[in-house]
């Protein structure tokens, strides 16, 4: 009796337990359930008093647009007659591809472009372009080298030398601004000319350069001693600008038999040898105006120099020399003997004149030139010819 009891009251305890587990367990539910769904509630009312992140990006964007891109362009007056209204056409063209109003900057009597790049620079422009001759392109690329601001090239004078050696368009405007906005960045090499510093009656020869107290000057595609910046010096500007390169033709005869003179050249700081010149020619380019090809291997981002000694005693050496030219001959002669290096220095006998890229700077007797290896961005066409 006592047994059966016993199995009974275990019995009745172990369902007691089973349902108080049970009840246990979906008092847990139900409080979980509870919880849960007070949680999505919740969040459903914080999101709906809250704001979208497309919300966000709306008004970040409506508070502040993409600063559009600005091209800036440091123009000679002097070279804008037969352009027409040539602001209003490169504005054009800016408005066009969605860029801001572009900024000009017109040069001076006293100031042919170094002032008006500075500002240019300072402005924080994404492209400055030169437009005006070969000097305003010259006095623009020095203020820009190292700064790592594409420079454009636009068609306003009569040689455009760096643009022909670039093959940048030179007789179509518009397509040369889309050609600076859009193009490709070359990274070409540039010359360096210093005047012997104890002439300084030099002085007043001298543009507005800020390096070295004034002596010391950029090109881009050629400096020459002797019967080129003679040549150079005794052209007209009115008839320049009249019949274009075909200017110097006169010049050219009356100076094709001057005396030559004795220049002792010293190379990437070798031993000094002497030669006969009428003229010394160094490149960082070799087209020269009227589609001459003087160097034909000159490139101008080799970091490399090209030196040309022009010397014929009479006419039937200039034909020579010229036959030589048309023909790319790298054959060297006495009447015509190249060179090249990374620096040079030319001393002559006696003061000869000193052009930069067409420009005049005054007479010496001593010049140094040295290259800087790809120290300017030029835009370049984009389609254009891939660099050596």
């Amino acid at each position: 009796m006592g047994g059966a009891r016993c199995c009974t009251f275990h019995s009745v305890s172990d369902r007691w337990w089973w349902w108080a587990g049970v009840a246990v367990a979906v008092l847990l539910a139900g409080v979980g359930l509870w919880l849960l769904l007070s949680a999505r509630s919740g969040s459903r009312r914080a999101r709906a008093g809250r704001p979208t992140r497309a919300t966000f990006r709306r008004e970040d964007a409506e508070a502040a647009p993409p600063a559009r891109k600005r091209l800036a362009v440091v123009l000679n007056p002097t070279k804008m007659n037969g352009w027409g209204d040539v602001q209003g056409r490169i504005a054009a063209v800016c408005e066009g591809q969605g860029w801001a109003e572009p900024l000009f900057l017109e040069t001076e009597e006293n100031d042919v472009g170094f002032g008006q790049t500075r500002a240019a620079l300072r402005e924080g422009v994404d492209v400055i372009c030169a437009f005006g001759g070969d000097g305003t392109v010259r006095a623009v690329a020095q203020e820009m080298v190292g700064s790592g601001v594409p420079m454009g090239l636009l068609p306003g004078g009569t040689g455009n030398l760096l643009a022909r050696n670039l093959e940048v368009p030179t007789d179509d405007l518009e397509w040369a601004v889309a050609v600076a906005m859009a193009g490709r960045n070359r990274h070409i090499d540039v010359g360096w000319l210093t005047l012997d510093p104890s002439e300084a009656h030099l002085g007043e020869h001298v543009g507005e350069g800020a390096s070295e107290g004034r002596r010391r000057h950029i090109f881009l595609v050629m400096a020459g001693l002797g019967l080129d910046a003679a040549i150079m010096e005794e052209t007209s500007e009115t008839l320049k600008a009249r019949i274009g390169w075909t200017a110097y033709v006169p010049a050219g005869f009356k100076n094709l038999l001057v005396e030559r003179f004795k220049a002792r050249l010293t190379l990437d700081g070798g031993p000094p040898s002497t030669v006969r010149a009428r003229t010394v020619l160094v490149g960082n380019c070799g087209k020269l105006t009227g589609g001459i090809n003087l160097m034909p291997d000159a490139e101008p981002d080799d970091g490399t120099l090209d030196v040309v000694i022009i010397a014929p005693k009479g006419l039937t050496a200039w034909v020579s020399v010229a036959a030589r030219v048309i023909t790319k001959s790298q054959r060297s002669t006495r009447t015509l003997d190249r060179y090249r290096c990374q620096s040079v220095g030319v001393r002559v006998d006696h003061e000869q004149m000193v052009e930069l890229d067409g420009d005049i700077i005054g007479e010496a007797t001593h010049i140094e030139i040295d290259v800087q290896p790809r120290g300017l961005i030029v835009r370049v066409e984009a389609g254009g010819p891939t660099p050596a």
